[in-house]
C-alpha cells in the first residue's frame, strides 16, 4: 500500500523566499519547478513523485506545466493529475499551478498556435488531465503572427470570467505585442500577471529587447525558463561531451554549439563561480534572480539531489561584478 504523503510542517520556514509578482497579490517562490522534462509517461512515476514532494516540502509552491509537456504530449499533466489524487489535493489551495497552450498539440488546424478554438479546447483538456477545476495561471505559450492578438487575448479574458483561470500570462511574445497585450488586458480588468521568457547568462534577449524593463515599469512579473541553457551552464561540458549527456543525444543541444569560444566563456564563468564558493549552476541561477524585474526562476530536476543543489541559489551572494 502506498505511503500517505504529509507535507513538511516547516515548508515555509526552511529557507525558501517569496517574491511579489509584479503589482499583484501573488507571491511566487524564487525557485519554481518546471515539468517540461522528467515528468512524462516515459519517466518513472515514483521519481516524479519524490521530486515534487521534495519541492513542496522545501517551499516550492509553483508547478509549471503546459499541454504538450511529456513526452508524450499531455503526459506531464496526467502525472500532475495522479499527484493531485494521491498526494496534493489536501494542499491544492497552497499550490500555484500553471499551464499553457500555443505549440503543436494535436493534428489539424485547431491544435496549434493562438486561436480561440485551440486555447479554449486545450484548457479544458488540461483541467481534465490534471484533475483540477481551475489553473492558477494560464499562458499563451507563444506569439501567433497570423491570429489577431485581440482573439488570443480575449480568449484569456474569457477563461478568467468562466472561473477556469485565476491569472493570465504570455510567453516569448515580442515587445510591441507585449505592450499591446498589457494594455488590452488591463482595459478588461484582467491584468497581465507575468511574462515567461528565456533568460540566462548565455541568452539575455529579454534584457536586450527591453522586455524586463517594460515588465518592471508596468508591474508585470517575469519568470525565467531554461536558466541553465539546457545544461550548458553546469560543469557537465567543461571537459568534453559526456556520452550520456543531452548534447550527445543531439535533441536539444547540438555538438557544434560547443565552440571553442563558448567553452572558454563557460570556463571563465566556472572560475567566477568557484571564487564565489558556488558551482557554475548555482551561480547561473543566482545571477538570474539578481536581475532587475525577475520574480522567479524555473528549474527542472531529474533527482532530489539536483533540486537540492539548485535551491542553494535562493540565498546566494549578490553580484558585485558584471558577468
Amino acid at each position: 500500500m502506498k505511503e500517505l504523503y504529509y507535507a513538511n510542517k516547516d515548508r515555509y520556514s526552511n529557507g525558501m523566499e517569496y517574491e511579489r509578482c509584479g503589482r499583484s497579490g501573488v507571491l511566487l517562490p524564487k525557485v519554481s519547478l518546471g515539468f517540461w522534462h522528467n515528468f512524462g509517461s516515459v519517466d518513472p512515476y515514483e521519481r516524479s513523485r519524490e521530486i515534487t514532494h521534495y519541492a513542496f516540502d522545501h517551499g516550492i509552491t509553483h508547478f509549471d506545466l503546459a499541454n504538450n509537456y511529456g513526452p508524450v504530449y499531455g503526459s506531464a499533466e496526467e502525472t500532475m493529475g495522479r499527484l493531485m489524487d494521491e498526494d496534493f489535493r489536501p494542499y491544492r489551495d497552497e499550490l500555484f499551478i500553471s499551464s499553457k497552450a500555443g505549440y503543436d498539440m494535436w493534428p489539424g488546424p485547431y491544435g496549434d498556435w493562438g486561436s480561440r478554438k485551440y486555447l479554449m479546447a486545450s484548457l479544458d483538456q488540461s483541467l481534465k488531465r490534471m484533475k483540477i477545476d481551475y489553473v492558477d495561471l494560464f499562458y499563451s505559450h507563444r506569439y501567433d503572427p497570423n491570429t489577431p492578438l485581440e482573439e488570443t487575448l480575449q480568449a484569456l479574458v474569457d477563461m478568467v470570467r468562466q472561473g477556469k483561470v485565476l491569472y493570465v500570462g504570455i510567453s516569448r511574445w515580442p515587445l510591441d505585442a507585449t505592450r499591446f497585450a498589457a494594455k488590452y488586458l488591463k482595459e478588461r480588468d484582467v491584468p497581465l500577471l507575468i511574462y515567461q521568457g528565456k533568460l540566462n547568462m548565455l541568452d539575455r534577449e529579454p534584457q536586450e529587447e527591453g522586455i524586463l524593463d517594460f515588465c518592471a515599469e508596468e508591474g508585470i512579473g517575469f519568470i525565467s525558463f531554461s536558466p541553465l541553457a539546457q545544461g550548458l551552464l553546469t560543469d557537465r561540458y567543461l571537459n568534453g561531451i559526456p556520452q550520456d549527456s543531452r548534447m550527445s543525444k543531439g535533441k536539444f543541444l547540438k555538438e557544434e554549439m560547443l565552440t571553442p569560444e563558448l567553452l572558454a566563456k563557460l570556463r571563465r564563468y566556472n572560475e567566477a563561480a568557484q571564487n564565489r564558493g558556488e558551482t557554475l549552476a548555482e551561480m547561473a541561477l543566482a545571477w538570474i534572480l539578481h536581475q532587475k524585474g525577475v520574480t522567479s526562476v524555473l528549474v527542472g530536476a531529474s533527482s532530489t539531489a539536483q533540486l537540492e543543489k539548485n535551491l542553494r541559489c535562493v540565498n546566494a551572494t549578490p553580484f558585485d561584478e558584471i558577468l
